[in-house]
């Protein structure tokens, strides 16, 4: 389980200090947990400070009961959490196979490299031996990503903004493949998203505005009132995704 205690986090601007994050309290240990609220409602910074890219400026970072809040990304990695960055980085002269197996930790064959591909609705043949470069689609090295967090099997699995840069026929597949992963994983997934249809198979939903939780429910409690805003924020990313 995941816990934050009071986390705050504040930046030095123009010689003024802005609080980014202000007293956040969660308690992360279901499944499937979404988190949305307006652009620049602080849940990027949060999902880096969850992730050990960030350091909060105050409170205590908890998982099943150890304090990781001095830890790095690596160290927090080694201790189960996984990072789905917005944008994937790409690794020229490494192969798909060469990532699911650095993943994996250990060395997999090409049979078991070619389950996690087929688990992303992924031709195995077609990508086990690609170079993971250029020649990729955004939403391609998306779905190499998920496969590499479902090799490590961490858990807690960290996506921000999954649909973010993406096309429509992409983001579709992409969706299906999150509905497979909530099924698969053992641990929990945590993801930050506008999208409507991402909410609608989250187990919770957080709302994060103005750096505080806004609300924090089960779907069916939060959900109703997210589609009920005018221009609400399910809305927000339709442009995205044309």
């Amino acid at each position: 389980m995941l816990e934050l205690q009071h986390v705050s986090y504040g930046v030095d601007q123009d010689g003024d200090s802005k609080n980014i994050l202000r007293d956040i309290n969660l308690n992360i240990k279901e499944r499937f947990v979404a988190i949305t609220g307006p652009n620049g409602g602080g849940k990027s910074t949060l999902a880096k400070i969850i992730a050990g890219i960030l350091t909060p400026t105050e409170g205590r970072i908890l998982l099943d009961g150890e304090d990781i809040t001095g830890l790095n990304i690596t160290e927090r990695a080694n201790r189960g959490i996984s990072f789905a960055f917005q944008q994937p980085v790409r690794f020229k002269g490494l192969t798909v196979k060469d990532l699911i197996t650095l993943a994996s930790g250990k060395n997999i064959g090409v049979p078991e490299a070619c389950d996690y591909l087929s688990e992303v609705g992924l031709c195995a043949k077609d990508y086990i031996d690609r170079e993971v470069d250029a020649s990729l689609s955004g939403g391609e090295l998306k779905r190499i990503e998920i496969a590499m967090i479902m090799a490590r099997g961490t858990k807690l699995s960290v996506f921000d903004e999954p649909e973010a840069g993406i096309d429509l026929w992409s983001f579709s597949n992409l969706i299906q493949v999150f509905e497979h992963l909530h099924e698969k994983i053992n641990g929990s997934i945590l993801i930050i998203s506008h999208q409507e249809r991402i909410l609608n198979i989250a187990d919770r939903i957080i709302v994060l505005a103005n750096g505080k939780v806004e609300q924090d429910g089960a779907r069916k409690d939060i959900l109703p009132s997210l589609l009920g805003r005018a221009g609400g924020v399910c809305s927000a990313l339709t442009d995205k995704i044309r």
